[in-house]
């Protein structure tokens, strides 16, 4: 059987998850022994190992074309393209980094360092985080989802990073109404199962955080 190996609130792992399921692709999901090295990794059956999300994208578009994580219209796909630079950069920076790395224990994220959190650091995230909730719930309301009406990668990349956030009950949804209600869409889909399920030993999330709805 495939395998996919991952950190559970790494957004990257979580990303690399979302576009398994998303291209209904079988595989084992299977926690990383060691957080330090490079995740998500995908190994087919033949043992051919695909290690990084970008590696596991081109891997999976090139060999299980079904379902393309991104649209054919050239427009369509540059904005595709566009959230998700935006979602793996940026917003990973500015706002997960800040708020999940500074909450969750390295094990689960593959962070750098291990310290006591950063209250400071966490404001920032926050501050950064509703600014990010307004363009989302813009996008969502002006194109139907992020990039165009279909659900495209962007729209997966974007609803990781979230989702790692909503683990903690950080994203403040009441504030940014037309955002929630396309997560709300995003985590009703098929795919997004498995990432609900999560359960981390000892900080369990939120409880609307399986939940779809509000």
């Amino acid at each position: 059987m495939r395998r996919l190996i991952h950190l559970m609130l790494s957004p990257s792992c979580r990303l690399a998850r979302l576009m398994v399921a998303e291209k209904r692709v079988a595989c084992d999901p299977a926690i990383a022994d060691d957080p330090k090295q490079s995740m998500p990794v995908f190994v087919e059956m033949d043992g051919t190992r695909a290690e990084g999300v970008w590696a596991i994208l081109d891997h999976l578009e090139g060999n299980y074309p079904d379902h393309p994580l991104a649209p054919a219209d050239d427009a369509a796909r540059r904005q595709t393209l566009r959230w998700l630079d935006w979602a793996m950069g940026p917003f990973h920076e500015r706002v997960t980094q800040r708020i999940v790395y500074e909450k969750a224990a390295p094990r689960f994220t593959g962070a750098g360092f291990s310290r006591a959190p950063d209250m400071n650091v966490i404001r920032a995230g926050r501050e950064e985080l509703k600014a990010s909730l307004a363009a989302i719930g813009h996008a969502a309301e002006t194109n139907g989802n992020l990039a165009c009406r279909e659900t495209t990668l962007g729209d997966l990349a974007v609803a990781a990073q979230l989702s790692a956030l909503d683990y903690f009950g950080e994203v403040p949804w009441q504030d940014f109404a037309a955002a929630g209600e396309w997560y709300v869409r995003m985590k009703s889909r098929p795919s997004f199962r498995s990432i609900l399920s999560d359960r981390v030993p000892g900080q369990p999330p939120v409880a609307h955080y399986a939940e779809l709805d509000f």
